[in-house]
């Protein structure tokens, strides 16, 4: 099939240098004209704009869009809404709220357009491996995108499916990522209580090599700590400051809103915003708390 790709950041340049090589003709847009160059070198073909995309697409069009959540989405799906013709498919494989996705279904069905969310998961593995890809959207739209969806598969009838209708793919991506926070919290607090357990000397590196083979906790995140592990077991070119991409907050708060305990992605999450702070104004009164009750001894600042 043909299909065109918006944002060639590098999931969206993975993903078209995969459809390339699954035999699809692949149009791309992008602000960045090196990546636009680099994929014409691998077989695509550049539009000079999005206004450009309708005249190298026949229809029905569809067309992939693989930029930042939020301004950047809305603004390129509002401009795909106003040159497309009904029929044609929009599909966004970022990682959209949910929320937003259903409201942008709607606007585009009075169109007469199709809006199919994809969460993807792979991140920069997805070339080599395939992306999980779960996704929301009309049967009509599924069927027409099956081929290119199979193709950034891992196999054709693996690691993907229709889940639901609009927003339910981003809805699941949303939760895949709050479980994700949950999973790799529990991976770094148990090697750090391995680290601090000096006496033993333990090699976290074999552990995690040995954990990787038969044990309950293997997984792809523990494949990848290893590596981690590898080079430098010390990490010591790394600083403890953990991001979040929203996704783990939008879980918690749909958690909220169903009255469905969430403790441990909940707990992953408020890890990573302790892990911003250089200095934490809670530990400071928690140990003025203390000197004022009991009289214990606190640490002056330098």
């Amino acid at each position: 099939m043909e299909i065109a790709m918006v944002g060639l950041g590098k999931m969206g340049a993975n993903m078209t240098k995969r459809l390339l090589q699954g035999g699809h003709r692949v149009v791309v847009s992008d602000l960045n004209e090196e990546a636009v160059t680099t994929a014409v070198a691998e077989g695509a073909i550049a539009a000079a704009s999005l206004g450009a995309l309708p005249d190298l697409l026949a229809a029905p069009r569809a067309v992939w869009v693989m930029v930042p959540a939020g301004d950047p989405t809305e603004s390129v799906i509002n401009t795909l809404a106003a040159i497309l013709n009904p029929g044609d498919i929009v599909i966004d494989g970022g990682n959209s709220n949910y929320k937003d996705t259903m409201r942008r279904a709607d606007a585009l069905q009075e169109k007469g357009l199709h809006f199919v969310d994809v969460g993807t998961s792979g991140g920069v593995w997805g070339l080599a491996e395939g992306y999980s890809m779960m996704v929301g959207g009309s049967d009509e739209a599924l069927a027409h995108l099956r081929p290119a969806l199979e193709t950034l598969a891992p196999g054709a009838d693996l690691g993907w499916g229709h889940v639901g209708p609009s927003g339910s793919g981003h809805f699941v991506k949303m939760v895949h990522n709050g479980i994700e926070y949950g999973l790799m919290q529990a991976y770094a607090e148990g090697f750090e209580i391995m680290k601090a357990k000096t006496d033993f000397g333990l090699d976290l590196h074999q552990i995690a090599e040995i954990w990787r083979y038969g044990s309950v906790v293997r997984s792809w995140l523990l494949d990848l700590t290893t590596n981690a592990l590898a080079g430098d077991p010390e990490l010591s070119d790394i600083r403890g400051w953990v991001a979040d991409s929203g996704e783990g907050r939008w879980t918690v708060f749909e958690a909220i809103d169903l009255d469905v305990p969430a403790p441990v992605i909940t707990a992953s999450l408020q890890a990573r915003f302790v892990s911003r702070q250089g200095e934490s104004y809670a530990a400071k009164l928690l140990a003025a708390m203390r000197n004022q009750f009991g009289g214990h001894a606190i640490k002056k600042a330098a």
